[in-house]
């Protein structure tokens, strides 16, 4: 006789709930790594699958940490295997036409995430952009809180460094 494992229906309503509520928050994370819409789209897609598919959620009250941690994994699979290629869509253009210095502020950060390395760039966006504790970044990652502060310093460093050489131009 052949017995197939499959999670708790009250896990997977969970699972479900979760992503449920939190859709856009995934979607931002993921779109802040691919800088496409569609791409982010299909990584929250398959985050989802990998989440209702996978056995590795122990403790539901880790669920917030053990989803960021695939989503992160997930768009970096997918950056990996996509060789890096610049599309500028109309409204960058539109950005970069236009005299507002904020605007060219948010354009120069974006750059400047998009050129850092992902290790640095995944510490500064789940820490600054999803509001997360150094702790819950380091859960996320599997790293320890001391290296996450490392490499967010460094990541700052750098950070200052671009914007202020583009604020020189």
């Amino acid at each position: 006789m052949c017995y197939v494992l499959r999670k708790k229906p009250r896990q997977e309503e969970i699972i479900a709930e979760y992503m449920i509520q939190n859709k856009e928050r995934f979607y931002r994370l993921a779109y802040s790594y691919v800088q496409n819409p569609d791409d982010a789209l299909d990584i929250v897609q398959d985050s989802i699958h990998k989440a209702i598919t996978s056995k590795t959620l122990k403790d539901e009250k880790a669920i917030k940490s053990w989803f960021y941690r695939i989503v992160v994994n997930t768009s970096l699979d997918f950056l990996r295997r996509k060789k890096k290629v610049t599309v500028v869509d109309d409204t960058t253009i539109q950005l970069q036409m236009s005299g507002h210095q904020d605007h060219y502020t948010d354009i120069d950060l974006h750059q400047s995430l998009n050129e850092l390395l992902p290790e640095y760039r995944s510490v500064v966006v789940l820490r600054y952009f999803e509001d997360l504790k150094l702790e819950e970044v380091a859960e996320i990652l599997d790293l320890n809180v001391n290296t996450v502060k490392t490499r967010l310093y460094k990541a700052l460093k750098i950070l200052r460094v671009q914007m202020d050489s583009e604020e020189a131009k």
